[in-house]
């Protein structure tokens, strides 16, 4: 059976590159190759390929196209894997490739491919409805796993996150309840609330209020 792929690269000499090394295989056909979303998005409404081989970053923003077009390629075209070949090895764009199921989809770090045939290889098990997902990667998910349910923040629900938020820019209680449409006393209900759950006991020599702010900064820039 032949796979027929589309290539999404920003970079020419990336997406040359590319097509040149699946060409070479005898049962892989390169149908078209593009350089943003749009192109892209047309390119597999117009081939329908069993594969999309695509970077993360490509105008129109460069930002996360490419894991955009996969999310949304669950929906439009579902017997289409894709494969994300990247530079960055970032929970952020792996765990949404990957939030509905590892089947038909890959992530390869561009410098960790050391022969064409990894890139091969990696398409053909796609296109039969594998996964292919760097160890690099998988390291990185895991540890951003456990960060995140070892962060006491994810106690707090939505809300008390959004008060919290807020009294960390430095409002008073009641600048916090105009911004969140709240009386002063829901809001200071769900200060001494999230206190409780951030395990923040009142004593006179702590001011809770600058701990939770600290920990909320700390988590912040963890991430």
């Amino acid at each position: 059976m032949t796979v027929r792929v589309v290539i999404a690269e920003d970079s020419l000499l990336v997406r040359e590159g590319v097509q040149r090394v699946l060409s070479r295989h005898p049962d892989i056909d390169v149908v078209a190759e593009c350089a943003d979303l749009p192109q892209l998005t047309g390119a597999v409404d117009e081939h329908d390929p069993d594969v999309v081989v695509t970077d993360v970053r490509m105008p129109p923003t460069s930002t996360d196209e490419g894991i955009q077009a996969a999310t949304r390629l669950r929906r439009s075209h579902p017997r289409t894997g894709v494969v994300v070949l990247s530079q960055y090895a970032e929970p952020a764009y792996a765990a949404p490739l990957l939030a509905e199921g590892s089947a038909g989809r890959a992530y390869l770090l561009k410098e960790r491919v050391g022969e064409p045939g990894q890139l091969v290889e990696a398409v053909l098990a796609v296109a039969r409805g594998g996964s292919v997902i760097d160890p690099v990667v998988v390291d990185a998910i895991l540890a951003d796993s456990l960060r995140r349910r070892s962060s006491p923040l994810t106690a707090l629900t939505q809300r008390e996150l959004e008060v919290l938020t807020q009294i960390a820019q430095g409002k008073s209680n009641a600048a916090v309840g105009r911004t969140l449409f709240l009386s002063e006393k829901s809001v200071e209900k769900h200060i001494n609330v999230l206190f409780a759950k951030l395990g923040l006991e009142a004593a006179p020599e702590v001011n809770r209020r600058v701990l939770a702010v600290l920990l909320y900064l700390s988590e912040q820039r963890a991430q």
